[in-house]
């Protein structure tokens, strides 16, 4: 009785040993799904922008064909930007990295780097930048191309191009969206072209923290000054202030601004020392959140042509 029991035990687990080894060599012979469909369920290619403006550009060429994503946050100080960890693993998954270029991320080149040197495209590549004029930073290009709707055409080209080698079955799609957003901002140029020549001709003067407004100004006749260069923050000093004060004593500027992403500290103080008034922060290198005034691109650029109307002319509104 006992070895019939034990046979029985026997064969009950030579029968579980088969079953496990079938489950086991079916597993090895199953190819195992690519990484992102386990970690992402989305299987459009997936494009990162440095920051939020360009991810909002992005969009509106790539439709719905891709997944375009922003690596800072709304209202991240993007120049000297700190990537972490987690960044670096969402840009290893990542098909392509959008940039803006002329210095401005000076983190990219190690990030890309960092993430396995994933394909990037500059988006500035081949324009012609403004130089910086102060004395410390002569020659260098400022960044901030975008804020003329004039140059952001040629982000948007670089986008369709960019997204066409990419994903080449969607170039025509790539395309029609990037002339519809061109059509946008021609149309946004003209808008902000009216609302700034009502301005009073003493009354044309832009003072801002950064001088993150200069391809704005030159557009629309406007002229600037400025509490440092671009990427300078730390160069704040008693000279730069104190002359600064004094242009905006000498000429009588109604108002000074600052940007959303730097402390508008020193600025108040100017604006204080100066007679003046401290006229709100413009949006640049951020858009704001979703539930904000600059929520895209479009409306970061109305939102900052109404402040400078506010402060320096009249108040209403640019034609929406």
């Amino acid at each position: 009785m006992p070895s019939r029991v034990l046979r029985s035990a026997l064969m009950r687990c030579t029968i579980v040993s088969s079953l496990i080894g079938c489950c086991l060599l079916a597993a090895c012979a199953t190819p195992r799904e690519p990484q992102r469909s386990l970690k992402d369920p989305d299987q459009r290619p997936r494009v990162l922008a440095t920051f939020t403006v360009l991810a909002d550009l992005a969009r509106n060429v790539a439709g719905d064909r891709l997944k375009v994503e922003s690596i800072t946050k709304p209202g991240a100080e993007i120049h000297g930007y700190e990537f972490t960890p987690s960044d670096i693993e969402r840009a290893s998954g990542a098909d392509l990295i959008v940039e803006n270029g002329l210095g401005l991320e000076l983190w990219a080149r190690r990030f890309t780097a960092a993430a396995g040197d994933v394909p990037s495209v500059t988006l500035t590549e081949g324009i012609q930048p403004l130089l910086i004029e102060d004395d410390a930073y002569a020659g260098r290009p400022n960044p901030h191309a975008w804020m003329s709707p004039q140059r952001t055409e040629h982000y948007v080209d670089q986008l369709v191009k960019a997204f066409s080698s990419l994903d080449p079955d969607g170039a025509p799609t790539y395309r029609a969206n990037g002339e519809a957003y061109k059509l946008k901002l021609q149309k946004l140029d003209g808008e902000l072209r009216q609302a700034l020549q009502s301005l009073p001709k003493q009354q044309r003067l832009l003072v801002t923290c950064e001088g993150a407004l200069s391809y704005l100004a030159r557009d629309y006749g406007l002229e600037e000054a400025y509490l440092w260069p671009v990427n300078a923050e730390s160069q704040i000093t008693p000279r730069r202030m104190a002359r600064l004060i004094e242009r905006v004593k000498r000429d009588q500027v109604p108002a000074v601004f600052c940007e959303t992403t730097v402390s508008d500290r020193a600025q108040r103080e100017v604006a204080r020392a100066a007679g003046s008034r401290f006229g709100g922060s413009f949006y640049v290198d951020s858009l704001s959140d979703r539930n904000g005034p600059a929520s895209s691109l479009l409306d970061l650029q109305r939102y900052n042509v109404k402040l400078i109307r506010e402060g320096l002319g009249t108040s209403a509104d640019p034609t929406p």
